[in-house]
């Protein structure tokens, strides 16, 4: 079994502001899971940070497109070169994010790489895009799934001629609410999905399970998890936080067959604001949930 690594990808640069000259504080997600050990209790090696370029949406307005649009597509070149090279030596990345914005890089390196699956685990669909009611684009956190299958601003959506860089069919959406605006676009495109309702009704293991076999043909799969498909009860620190989601449980037993099979190559973890966390008691019970996610990996690796 692969070595385990640990990325650090800190950056916010895909949300906007939560109140005016505040920075988004989800770029503090790698320090407050390795201040709980992480690195140690999955036995990893530390393969550094990849820093992002100055967040400044100064001058920003509705029509100009993403916010912060050239800072996303170098920072999305200069990850996936760094995944790429942990790749080639036979790593299992584990990357800490930073917004869902940082999906680009892990995507973009394995396109390089052949037709590689992703296994979105997450409370949205982030699959905003022009069209309908949407006039217009703001956030890539909030557009993420829609930018890596290649919907939206070209600069940021064909990085070296390569969109998509996930194919609609290569894509399954797990931990999304059954009231997601975009639930029926992507079932008619033909992504499948299991709602956070559907999964603890079918049972979370289960459900990764029929997740890996359904991605079984490809060249591999990457993982993206956002914080915000655990319950709001349970995980209030992100920055929309929902009812209707995963525990803590639910979530580790979906995980677990998913992120322990040969044909995952790495996993991110988003959108967890240690702003939000005052006691870091949060921070402390989303370590546990890693780790525990982690423990086939980590074991087998060791």
């Amino acid at each position: 079994m692969k070595r385990v690594a640990v990325l650090d990808a800190p950056s916010n640069l895909g949300l906007a502001m939560p109140a005016p000259g505040v920075l988004p504080g989800c770029y503090k997600l790698p320090g407050a899971v390795r201040d709980n050990r992480l690195l140690t209790r999955i036995g990893a090696t530390d393969a550094g940070c990849v820093v992002p370029p100055r967040y400044d949406a100064s001058g920003w307005k509705r029509g100009d497109g993403l916010i912060n649009a050239p800072a996303l597509v170098e920072y999305t070149r200069r990850l996936a070169d760094r995944i790429s090279e942990r790749l080639d030596v036979g790593d299992f990345l584990v990357v800490l994010g930073g917004d869902c914005s940082i999906l680009l890089g892990p995507t973009l390196a394995l396109r390089r790489r052949g037709r590689y699956g992703l296994v979105f685990v997450d409370g949205h669909s982030d699959f905003r895009h022009l069209g309908g009611e949407v006039t217009y684009v703001g956030t890539a956190a909030g557009e993420d799934l829609a930018l890596v299958t290649g919907r939206g601003q070209n600069s940021v959506v064909d990085i070296d001629g390569l969109r998509p860089y996930v194919r609609d069919r290569d894509v399954v959406l797990l931990g999304i609410r059954d009231d997601d605006l975009y639930i029926q676009e992507l079932i008619e495109l033909g992504m499948p999905i299991r709602t956070a309702l559907a999964i603890q009704t079918e049972g979370p293991r289960r459900v990764g399970v029929q997740a890996v076999q359904y991605l079984r043909e490809l060249d591999g799969f990457w993982v993206h998890l956002d914080a915000d498909v655990l319950d709001a009860e349970v995980m209030p620190a992100v920055d929309t936080p929902s009812p209707g989601g995963l525990e803590h449980d639910e979530l580790v037993a979906l995980l677990a067959p998913i992120v322990s099979d040969p044909q995952c190559v790495g996993l991110e973890l988003t959108v967890f604001d240690p702003d939000l966390d005052s006691d870091g008691k949060l921070a402390v019970k989303l370590t546990d949930t890693l780790v525990d996610a982690l423990a086939g990996r980590a074991h087998a690796g060791a």
